[in-house]
């Protein structure tokens, strides 16, 4: 179906694709991978045809329509059901020449072509891919002007979906999508009967729809069998391989290089060292594994508080003095993990102010325990960075009056070591500015954190960081995402939003999704072998997070203790830049060395028992 030989791209000098070559056989799903700027969405641009190879060929069948998501959302007085109706090109044209076609045998053959392809069942088939991503009878009639980017996006989707291209091209399709629209699309796209290529950071998505993974690094393409968990799997047996070969040839290698190095000289050993200088040549070169750093993400420990540390009686919020929710009464304990479900629209980024205090009762009663700091993380903080200005510079300002190198060493748990801090936000990625923001919110040590839709920019690697992080934490979470991976590895309880009301659901994501799927008249889908969270794994995360506790308390002792010693080490610098100690008796400045000394002592303790502890919760919380 598509063939790629030896393509090369390159973008201001700098080569994305080096030569790479791949064959896709008719009618498999693939889940295209790689690290974030590997060039994913590049290549889909080259199939596309939207950009020129600089080398190579891209080889599909004459007349393969090829479909994919425009990049602009599309707009005007077009209603949403008529969009995606136009995107049938060949039903579009033969429906308008239906109406002006004056012979009745071109009538004829028309009426045939148009029950061939199913022209008259379109608008029914058109309407139940917009209801899956979210639009309802109503919506489907309303101009497209009067909806959000997002969900002019999601007609975008709908229209690719319903064109059924020859070769379909989606990246990144669930990035619009609530975890309802999200959870719909994985069954269509399971059902797909043609070639489809996929880019995405949703493991899920990526474990059940493709059959095979293409993985793109270094410029070159290799095809694996199975969903991104078996490729995984295959990739690190492959590199393990690799590894123990280079080995096993270096040690070869230098046994060869001592032979010819002691013999060379020796008239009754010159043959023999000869011998050996021609295996040397022969000698294959391995390349050594390198593989990227997963970016680090580590929330500090907050001061622990008693619960509930917010509580809500009959509440309601809204806008403009109209609720969106209302009665809401619920509590929130200081370990609680609850994960926000429910279709977009309905009120969960509304509930989430609510809770970060951003939105005011209109009516009832919200308690917050003293001293209660929330972290609020929302998308909107991604697009209000400076882009002139640094991760540095960005909390710096966040954190007047800190030490530089404690600026620094705060960035750095967050994926921001030396240099890669001044970079300017114009020039981080998608998944590094999400980083820095979430080193914002954490820069104040809250008990609280309020995520929402988080992942949206992280790759499958800051996403797995992410997880480890949450779990790691120690205080309440709440989160809306449409990552079922992120919600069934970190929440303990899900609040369905729903029907201006909020309240708790009993069961996990799988038994909602069997709750969607009967609402919606279908049968649930069947999972494809992928090992799913349990309430056991969420059970031995919980256990893991307070195992880990006494660590977390010893390396909090630690820094504090640091903390301490550099501000009295400080401060006994500043006396000892005072000429005055110097004109005074000797022993004043013997004293003031002697205690100068003691305290680089303890400063050095202290910051080796926080490091000593600091690897040993890395270490607890990767197992």
């Amino acid at each position: 179906m598509l063939g790629i030989d030896r393509l090369v791209y390159r973008i201001s000098g700098r080569t994305i694709i080096d030569g790479a070559s791949a064959r896709i056989p008719e009618g498999h799903r693939v889940g295209l991978v790689g690290r974030n700027g590997a060039g994913k969405t590049t290549l889909l641009g080259l199939i596309a045809g939207t950009l020129q190879a600089d080398d190579g060929a891209i080889r599909l069948p004459r007349e393969s329509r090829v479909g994919w998501v425009a990049q602009e959302a599309p707009g005007g007085d077009a209603t949403p059901l008529a969009t995606v109706l136009a995107a049938d090109v060949e039903r579009a044209r033969l429906l308008a020449e239906l109406e002006s076609a004056p012979d009745p045998a071109r009538i004829a053959a028309i009426e045939d072509r148009l029950a061939v392809i199913g022209a008259r069942a379109a608008p029914a088939r058109a309407g139940s891919i917009l209801h899956g991503l979210g639009f309802d009878a109503a919506d489907q009639a309303r101009p497209l002007r009067e909806f959000s980017g997002g969900l002019r996006m999601r007609v975008a989707l709908a229209a690719a979906l319903f064109a059924r291209p020859d070769l379909l091209l989606l990246d990144e399709p669930t990035n619009h999508l609530d975890l309802e629209a999200t959870l719909w699309l994985v069954g269509f796209l399971k059902r797909w009967p043609r070639t489809l290529l996929l880019v995405s950071h949703d493991r899920d998505l990526l474990d059940e729809v493709p059959d095979h993974t293409l993985h793109l690094e270094a410029g070159q393409l290799t095809l694996y069998r199975g969903g991104y968990s078996s490729f995984a799997r295959t990739r690190a047996e492959r590199l393990e391989l690799q590894e123990k070969q280079r080995v096993r040839i270096e040690r070869e290698r230098a046994r060869l290089q001592a032979f010819v190095d002691r013999f060379r000289a020796k008239a009754s050993k010159a043959t023999q060292a000869q011998s050996r200088v021609k295996m040397l040549a022969r000698l294959e070169t391995v390349a050594p594994v390198v593989e990227e750093d997963t970016p680090a993400l580590d929330f500090p420990e907050p001061k622990p508080l008693a619960s509930p540390i917010l509580t809500l009686d009959e509440v309601a919020v809204g806008y403009d003095g109209k609720p969106i929710l209302q009665r809401l009464s619920l509590s929130l304990d200081f370990e609680d993990r609850i994960a926000l479900i429910g279709a977009n629209g309905n009120g969960k980024t509304t509930f989430a102010k609510l809770l970060a205090g951003r939105l005011e009762p209109l009516a009832g009663e919200l308690r917050r325990v003293s001293r209660l700091t929330v972290g609020y993380f929302a998308q909107h903080q991604i697009e209000d960075l400076d882009p002139a200005r640094s991760a540095f510079q960005h909390l710096a300002e966040d954190m007047p009056g800190v030490r530089i190198d404690r600026v620094r060493a705060f960035l750095g748990r967050f994926g921001f070591p030396g240099e890669r801090a001044d970079v300017a936000a114009a020039k981080l990625s998608g998944g590094e500015k999400a980083r820095l923001a979430l080193a914002r919110i954490a820069r104040a040590e809250p008990q609280l954190l309020i995520l929402d839709e988080p992942t949206n920019h992280l790759d499958i690697d800051a996403r797995a960081a992410l997880v480890q992080a949450l779990n790691a934490f120690p205080g309440a979470v709440v989160v809306i995402s449409h990552d079922r991976r992120l919600i069934e590895l970190t929440a303990d309880r899900l609040w369905l939003v729903a029907e201006g009301r909020v309240t708790p659901f009993a069961g996990g994501i799988a038994d909602y999704q069997k709750k969607l799927m009967a609402e919606r008249g279908g049968a649930s889908e069947e999972r494809s072998g992928t090992a799913r969270p349990s309430e056991d794994s969420r059970r031995l995360a919980a256990e893991r997070r307070a195992q880990m506790a006494p660590l977390r308390k010893k390396a909090q002792a630690a820094e504090a203790a640091m903390a301490r010693l550099a501000r009295e080490r400080a401060a006994l610098e500043k006396q000892m830049a005072d000429p005055a100690v110097y004109t005074g008796a000797g022993q004043a400045v013997a004293e003031l060395a002697r205690r100068k000394a003691a305290l680089d002592r303890e400063l050095a303790a202290a910051e080796a028992e926080w490091l000593a502890a600091a690897e040993a919760l890395e270490t607890d919380g990767a197992a």
